[in-house]
């Protein structure tokens, strides 16, 4: 008997040796006195991490993740992009020479690919993955449990209501699981002849709509990064009759995603045949564009057949598993500069950029640096509608439309700098002044069809014609149709946790005085209480009795026979209709 109590005592030492160093308290040894206190020494690392993980994985962090999200994304509203506006970047680097490097050093002109906001973005996913799927996991778990059993006192609930009828225990347990089973409660009943109860609870779509929206948004960062990860985006400018090839060299500006190699762009082709605008001619909206159309000829690859599309604002082209959207417009008139000798140096259209975007007034260079012998250069301002300002000393454009086409020339000759490998802006002049310098006399304004002979035979140019360009953009992200999928059912998840809540309800069937049962009923309702509760209880005791006919429609009593007794009093048989009528069965307060 003894050696098996030691046995004992020792396995109940260890198992509290255990449960101490877990807690991360030294556990008591053989050489400590029987009365001494151990003394801690600290969780440990392993016990720092596991408190680490779950600080990470609690919702209130999910939540300040989350926030921190949305924060960080405000610098990118702020400050220009070079994903999306180099040139603007560039701009504020001359403006703010002292602040720019020091917001660059920050990531704030790349902001969703700075290492700050990865980190932001990785942990929030991280906190809602440890904290959504154990939950997950937790409430399948509790749908497939049985209901949880009856309190002690179902008067104490939110809502009880006990009444007495005839029926046996049993019976009323019986009908109680058809009622509920009726109103998709999940039903479990349990005891005898002699009582029992029915423990039945719905509403688990609420709770599973709260973790669809939180796994939907698990799945929404998830398409996010895969968008990132095997995506692209890029720009170009296409100017009418202009074709383009899907290659790395044809894009003005591309973005590709981390795991994105330029192999795996698809061989699409298209043309643009027609670029309109259409704008607005009376009224304080005179010159706001309302349309614009591109008409467009593309192949998804060189051997298959050529197809048209309509390409507008809000209508992209699904092409090479790429969408193609409309971005802007612009001006390219048409010019030919022909060198010193006579020869043809240019002859092409050139894109210009609008000074002002009312009414694109707009701005560009000609380069011809095979012209002979001097290279020659033209910075040209483009009026669509040109008239004169009101002071009659300037032109200006009144209208965004070509109605009156005319640009101002200003000649230059000289090295342009092209042979000196030294990237160029195609929308700016280099070393003017320096190895370019000015033509004399050289300026001249143009209209369609006229030729500017350069003073000293250096040259000419000619103002061929007007035509539009359009900017594109070609975004390739396979992340884009699951983070629709996921968004939908984020949407679906919020109004279904909204609209369901948790509802409980037991009844408890007992032996009562005079043979009959004692039926008591207890609802929880997680939130306001509703009607529900109200019409089980209605539809367990059955059909109400018989209403009684209103004062004036009561037959007048009869008087009643020698020897019978008046009604109500001792010996008094019960009026026909009243048969089954006892105030015990009225709900009790």
């Amino acid at each position: 008997m003894s050696e098996t109590t030691d046995e004992i005592t020792a396995e109940a030492r260890e198992a509290a040796e255990a449960e101490d160093a877990e807690a991360g308290t030294r556990a008591p040894s053989a050489r400590q006195a029987p009365g001494e206190v151990p003394r801690p020494t600290g969780i440990g690392p392993l016990g720092w991490l596991r408190w680490g993980w779950r600080q990470l994985t609690t919702m209130r962090t999910a939540l300040i993740l989350l926030f921190l999200v949305a924060l960080g994304a405000v610098p990118s509203s702020i400050f220009p992009q070079r994903d999306q506006t180099p040139e603007k970047v560039a701009k504020y680097f001359e403006d703010h020479k002292t602040l720019a490097p020091w917001l660059d050093r920050l990531s704030l002109f790349d902001v969703f690919s700075a290492p700050w906001f990865a980190a932001i973005y990785i942990l929030l996913f991280v906190s809602l993955a440890g904290c959504v799927v154990p939950r997950a996991v937790k409430h399948y778990r509790s749908m497939r449990a049985r209901p949880p059993a009856a309190p002690r006192n179902l008067g104490r609930l939110p809502q009880s209501a006990s009444y007495e009828t005839d029926a046996a225990p049993e019976d009323v347990l019986a009908e109680a699981r058809r009622v509920l089973r009726k109103r998709r409660f999940r039903v479990d009943v349990s005891g005898g002849s002699s009582g029992g109860t029915a423990a039945a609870e719905k509403g688990y779509l609420g709770e599973t709509g709260n973790l669809l929206f939180h796994l939907a948004l698990l799945a929404l960062l998830f398409a996010l990064g895969l968008g990132n990860l095997f995506g692209y985006r890029g720009n170009i400018l296409l100017t009418e009759g202009k074709s383009f090839a899907n290659s790395l060299s044809q894009y003005d500006d591309f973005k590709p995603g981390r795991a994105f190699g330029g192999d795996d762009l698809s061989p699409f082709s298209l043309t643009l045949d027609e670029f309109t605008a259409t704008y607005e001619t009376k009224g304080d909206k005179r010159g706001q564009a309302t349309d614009f159309h591109a008409g467009i000829r593309y192949r998804d690859s060189p051997g298959d057949k050529e197809k048209r599309w309509d390409l507008r604002l809000n209508h992209p082209l699904k092409v090479g598993g790429a969408k193609l959207y409309l971005l802007g417009h612009g001006y390219a008139p048409v010019f030919t500069v022909r060198d010193g000798k006579g020869n043809i140096a240019f002859q092409d259209a050139v894109p210009f950029l609008p000074m002002e975007p009312r009414n694109l007034t707009s701005e560009g260079v000609i380069k011809a640096p095979d012209a002979e012998p001097e290279q020659l250069a033209f910075y040209a301002i483009l009026w669509p509608t040109a008239m004169a300002s009101e002071d009659q000393k300037q032109i200006v454009s009144a209208f965004p439309g070509p109605i009156r086409p005319v640009v101002t020339i200003s000649s230059f000759k000289g090295d342009i700098g092209l042979d000196s490998g030294t990237p160029q802006s195609v929308y700016k002049l280099e070393g003017i002044g320096k190895t370019l310098q000015p033509v004399k006399d050289g300026q001249k304004l143009l209209e369609p069809g006229e030729t500017f002979k350069l003073p000293g035979n250096a040259g000419s140019i000619t103002f061929d014609g007007l035509r539009e360009y359009t900017t594109m953009s070609v975004n390739r992200d396979p992340g884009r149709f699951p983070a629709l999928i996921a968004a939908v059912l984020a949407v679906l998840g919020v109004a279904t946790s909204f609209m369901v809540r948790r509802r409980r309800v037991w009844v408890r069937a007992s032996a009562g005085k005079g043979g009959r049962t004692v039926v008591e009923v207890g609802g929880l309702t997680l939130g306001n209480p509703t009607s529900e509760f109200d019409d089980i209880v209605t539809a367990l005791r059955g059909p109400a009795p018989d209403a009684e006919p209103a004062p004036e429609d009561k037959p007048e009593p009869a008087e009643p026979e020698p020897g019978e007794a008046e009604p109500g009093e001792a010996g008094a048989e019960p009026e026909a209709g009243s048969a089954g009528h006892d105030p015990d069965t009225e709900p009790k307060e």
